[in-house]
Formats: structure tokens, sequence, C-alpha cells
């Protein structure tokens, strides 16, 4: 550990030390961190931060989050759904959430709405930014955030009238188009309405049916925001949203390729209706208090052709289906007291309430015969508090202190007659030192805790009583880090190390209980002894020109089990994680000219690693190369895409189980997309 640990700080001293002897002309916009309790300047953020404006993702061309996954340092998810949405921060976070007891390690927030688990809503059409906030959240957000926190705003309304849209063409059925209309009623008010559809054929191709569409994506989106000055002292910022998304989902195939042979190929949809209102209220002299209020709706289908085949190809009838049908409706709460004015620093203090709500159904057929199937009704209510104080200690020296308390009760009631009523109090918090070291370049030093609330194993399968729940998990974060910019800005880095401990892990796991049904393959949550996670996060950017700018990241990471024995033939101690690789490192290069022409190309490298604690089978090291060029005026832009130009074939997802009949467990992947091409034309005025 302490040899990774010095081979890591001389890595974040070589990628650091030129950056402080070099000098340029061309000043960047200081970026702003709005995820955090009180919103600072990143320069000034005591955290490992990404922000994706949204020139970063117009560029590169992507019109979903989870294109611009290889663009954040330790960032990753794990395959079996159409969309990413199961995501790992430092090797921490879910495989897969498919019970009817949600409980996520990677927050996930739009507009202030929660889509924790469930971010099929995350197109990045009229997005404004993207924030990655690296390490435990355990002040701001508490149970949902012990790995990060993953924010997106969109597009704030303005005075005046604009129009602004798109459209997009590409191989595989793509295509697709956005329109933004935004305008004011009088002074006080301002509206901005975005529409978006995107339809492709999934990238995949059914033989046994002879269709393209069955992994295929029909996903529509409506936001309306509205700010309004109510009163001289109270302003009212809403955001109204309506997402549609019916996809397919036939992504298996029993030779590992992109052709499958299903005879009954599966959904992944999600219909949410959310709202989200903040208000803002300065009338006192020096505080401000804001209200933020939430609520989503969700109804949710995910299916599977359970075997991957069809009865002529195994020679018998051999059919096997799972559906699972879930509801989900979240309603929050908060209230937040702020200081401001104070030359010397800040304070917030607030109270928090969420209550989750979610309906969920399993059933399992075989040859068209429903054998198994389970109910059950889940409903959680989080109550917190938190403080937080910011204070100057000297010109150059702040501190940031923090503390947060949270209580979840739940309450489980399944078709089975299962009852659980879970109640779990944890702390979190953190303690941060910041150092101003010259005008461009500041240090920090933070100790964070987060935690994340137990839960239940919702399964139809039978299984050991004391495997039916899981205890709570918490994580000790100590970090470090240092941020550089040029006196014009033509350079920039950041660059953080950090070690995490983790206490009662919970890991995700599987066991087939029968070899001749390959549904009988059950997930289940349990808790490891301890884990550790050690690494560095680095991003640099350069503009040797005014037309060119180079970017690069690289992060390193150690995540593995401590003293966890899940069975007496099975001794993890020592392995590395799921879905943690070693390394990532990403390459980008932007040029424009004068004339409006101009390109993009970014590059990402992905270390091998395990794909579950249950088996030893590990994804390939993959890369890939994505490029975009077009050519821009005041009032249009025309580009052509092609993501995953080198058509890389590499895994996102990997089980190891006896799908085929009489053939013994297998190595079974669900590969990444293949190459893209695609046309975009935006225009505005």
């Amino acid at each position: 550990m302490i040899s990774l640990f010095v081979r890591v700080s001389a890595c974040a001293a070589i990628v650091c030390m030129p950056l402080s002897v070099m000098a340029a002309d061309d000043e960047l916009d200081e970026v702003v961190v709005t995820a955090s309790l009180i919103e600072s300047r990143l320069s000034a953020t005591p955290a490992s931060v990404s922000v994706l404006r949204a020139d970063q993702l117009a560029v590169a061309g992507a019109s979903n989050f989870g294109d611009v996954l290889g663009m954040v340092p330790n960032l990753g998810f794990a395959g079996g759904t159409s969309r990413p949405r199961f995501f790992q921060i430092r090797g921490i976070g879910e495989l897969e959430q498919y019970e009817g007891a949600p409980n996520s390690s990677v927050g996930f927030l739009i507009d202030d709405i929660d889509f924790s688990g469930i971010a099929m809503p995350a197109a990045l059409f009229d997005m404004k930014q993207a924030e990655v906030l690296r390490g435990p959240q355990g002040t701001a957000y508490g149970a949902n955030a012990i790995a990060g926190l993953i924010s997106m705003r969109s597009e704030a309304p303005h005075d005046g009238f604009e129009l602004r849209g798109e459209l997009e063409g590409g191989n595989y059925g793509t295509y697709g188009g956005g329109v933004v209309l935004n305008d004011s009623f009088g002074e006080d008010t301002a509206w901005r309405l975005a529409l978006h559809r995107q339809v492709s054929d999934g990238f995949r191709r059914d033989a046994f049916l002879g269709r393209d569409d069955t992994n295929g994506f029909d996903e529509n989106l409506a936001r309306l925001r509205v700010v309004s000055h109510l009163t001289p002292t109270l302003d009212m910022n809403l955001t109204a949203l309506i997402s549609d998304a019916d996809n397919g989902y036939d992504a298996w195939s029993i030779d590992n390729s992109r052709v499958t042979q299903s005879d009954y190929p599966g959904v992944d949809s999600q219909l949410s209706h959310a709202l989200a209102v903040r208000l803002d209220y300065d009338g006192w002299k020096n505080l401000t208090l804001r209200s933020i209020s939430t609520f989503a709706h969700s109804d949710m289908a995910y299916s599977y052709d359970g075997d991957w085949g069809n009865d002529a190809m195994w020679g018998m009838p051999y059919n096997y289906f799972e559906l699972i049908d879930r509801t989900r409706r979240n309603f929050s709460q908060e209230f937040r007291l702020r200081s401001r004015g104070n030359e010397s620093g800040d304070w917030v203090a607030g109270v928090y309430a969420l209550r989750m709500d979610e309906d969920y159904s399993i059933v399992d057929t075989s040859d068209g015969v429903a054998y198994r199937q389970l109910t059950s009704d889940y409903r959680a209510l989080n109550l917190a508090a938190y403080g937080q104080v910011d204070r100057s200690l000297t010109a150059a020296l702040s501190l940031s202190a923090g503390l947060r308390i949270e209580r979840r009760g739940a309450h489980y009631l399944d078709s089975e007659q299962l009852r659980s009523n879970p109640v779990d109090v944890m702390e979190g918090g953190h303690l941060a030192l910041t150092w101003q070291l010259a005008t461009h370049r500041s240090a920090y030093a933070s100790l964070t805790r987060g935690y994340k609330a137990g839960g239940i194993n919702t399964t139809v399968a039978d299984i050991p009583d004391d495997l039916r729940t899981f205890d709570p998990e918490s994580l000790w974060n100590l970090e470090s880090g240092l941020r550089m910019q040029s006196a014009g800005g033509r350079f920039d880095s950041q660059t953080s190390i950090f070690y995490m401990r983790r206490s009662h892990q919970q890991v995700s796991s599987s066991v087939q209980a029968d070899p001749e049904n390959p549904q009988d393959f059950v997930l289940l949550t349990d808790n490891a002894a301890r884990g550790e996670n050690l690494g560095l996060e680095t991003q640099l950017g350069w503009r040797p020109v005014s037309s060119l700018r180079l970017g690069a990241s690289l992060a390193l990471l150690r995540a593995r089990f401590l003293d966890y024995k899940p069975s007496e033939d099975r001794n993890l101690d020592g392995r590395e994680t799921p879905h943690s690789p070693g390394y990532q490192l990403g390459l980008a290069v932007d040029w424009h000219d004068r004339q409006g022409l101009f390109a993009h190309a970014d590059f990402q490298a992905v270390d091998g690693y395990y794909f579950s604690a249950s088996h030893d089978e590990r994804a390939n090291a993959y890369q890939l190369l994505n490029l975009r060029a077009g050519y821009a005026t005041d009032r249009w832009t025309a580009s052509i895409y092609v993501r995953n130009a080198l058509n890389e074939h590499y895994a996102v997802r990997g089980f190891f189980f006896e799908d085929e009949p009489g053939v013994g467990n297998k190595r079974y992947i669900q590969n990444g997309d293949p190459r893209q091409i695609g046309l975009r034309v935006a225009f505005g005025f």
C-alpha cells in the first residue's frame, strides 16, 4: 500500500510540475460547483470534482450522459440495461438494482430531482453542465452518496427570446432532434421549454426474428423551466419534466457477439413525471432561506429472454423469461438557512426529508407458464439534519467543517409474507482545509465520512434468513489535492490522491441454485468485513495556441476486499472489487479556426476488471476512439461524428453460470456499442 502511494504521489508531482512555470494569455471562465451546500468556485472546492460544461458536452457530440463517462476519471458503470444507470465512483457502486428496495451508492440528480439508480432521463440536450463529485458526500447528501454524486443542471431561462434546435441522423436507424424555446413575461419571469427525441435500433440484430430493433431506443423528453422574481425578496425556480423511454432490451447472446437469437426479446422502459420547486428568500439582513421541494413518479418495466435463445436452436423446449415491473414515487423537502455577506466565511444549516415508495412485481416463466412470482411493497422515510461552516483562518488558509445525522426507517412486505422494518441511524461529515498557495494555485486536504443504509434482499428464491437483510456501511476518506492554472488560463490542472477505508462493506454476489434453470440466478447483497480503495485522479488542459486545446486525464485505482470469505471454498481477502479498473486514461484534442471549421477527438483506455465477487471472470482492457468534425457559424452548426471509431469489442457486464443446457458454467458478456456514424445539424437565433 505504501509503495503504491509513493508511485501515486510521484505521478501527481510529475503531472503538475510543468504548470507552475508556463504562462499564457487566454483567460478561462471561472467554473462554479452548484451541487455543494455552499456554491463555490471549482478552484476553491476542497474535493475532487469534474465539471463538464455545455461547450464540452457539445464538442464531444454526446447525446446521453452515458456517452461522456470516459471524460471523468474514476467513473464507470455496469451494464445490464439499455442505458447506463448503475454507476461506480472509485470502484464503489451497484452492479444491478432490480430489487424492490432501492439503495444507491452513487447519487444522481437532475435539477435537484433524485433519479439515483433510475437515470434514464439523462439526455444532454440543453444541459448547462454535469458535475461529478468523487468521494463520500456525507454532509450534503448522506445515505445515497457514499461513493459520490452526479448532478446535472439544465440551462436556466433568461430574459428575451431564443429559439434553438438540432437534427440528427446516423447508422443503425438513428434519428432524432430537439427544440428549445425561451422567452420572458415582463421583467420578472422567464421560461424555457426543451423538447427532445432520440430513436435508434440499438446496435444489435436478432437473427432468429430477423429484426434490427429488439434492442432499440425510443426516448422522449420534455422539460419546462420557469424562473420568477415573485417579490423583491422571494425568487422561484421551477422545473417540470416528463421523460418517456420506451426501449427494448436484447443485448446478450450465447456466442458473446452483437447478434442475438432470442425468441422473446425484452424491454427496458421508464416513464417519469417530475417536478422541482426552489424558493429563495433574502428578506433578512444577513440570512437567506432556501426551500427545495421535489416530486418524481416513475413507472418502469424491465424484461429479458432468460435463455437468450429459441427452441429451434436448442432442439427442444427450453424457454425462460423474466418480467419486472416497478413503480417508484419520491417526495423530498429541504430547508436551508445560510448566512451571507460575512467576510470571514459562511455557514449553512438545514433539514431534509425524503419519502420513497416502490411497488415491485417479478414474474418468471418457463415455456410461457409462470412458475415463480413475487410482489412487494417498500416504504422508506429519510430524515436528516445537517450543518456546515466555512471560515477563513488566514488570508491564505480556510476551513470547512460539516456534520449530518440521518435516520432511515423502512417498511417492507411481500407476497411471501416476509416483513422487515429496519431503522438505521447514521452520521457523516467532513473536515477540510484549503490553502491559496498563489494567485492561480491552491491545495486542499480533507477527511470525510460517508454512510449507506442497510437493505433487504427481495428475491423469489429460497435463501437463508440471515441473508434476507444486510447492515449499513460506513466509509472514511482521506484526500488531498492540488489545483493550478497559469496566469492567462492557457494551462490548468487538478490532481488528487485518496485513501478510503470501508466498514461492513456491502457486496453484490450471485448464486445459481438450479444449473438446469438459467432463471434460478439469484442476486444478493451481503456485508464483507472491510475494504480499502486508494488511488489518484488528475485532469490537465493546455491551449498552446488560441485555436487548439489539448486535454488529458488519468485515474489510478486499487480497490480490494479485506477479510472477506463469502464461503468455505472461496476466500476474497485482498482481491480486487468488481468493476474497479486499475487505470483509466483519457486524451482529447479540440481544434477550430476563424473560418468556422472545427474538429474533436477523444481517446479512452480502460484497464480490465473483475465482473463480480461470485466468480473470477474478468473484462479485458479496451480502448475507445471518438471523432467529430464540422463547420460552425453564428446561426448554425453542422458536424459528422464517429463514436467507437475503431469498432472495439469490449464488455460492459459479465456473468459466469450455466445458461446452455448440459454445457456447464460459461463466461457470458454484454458488449458495448459498436461503431456509430452520424450527422448532426444545430441552429439557433
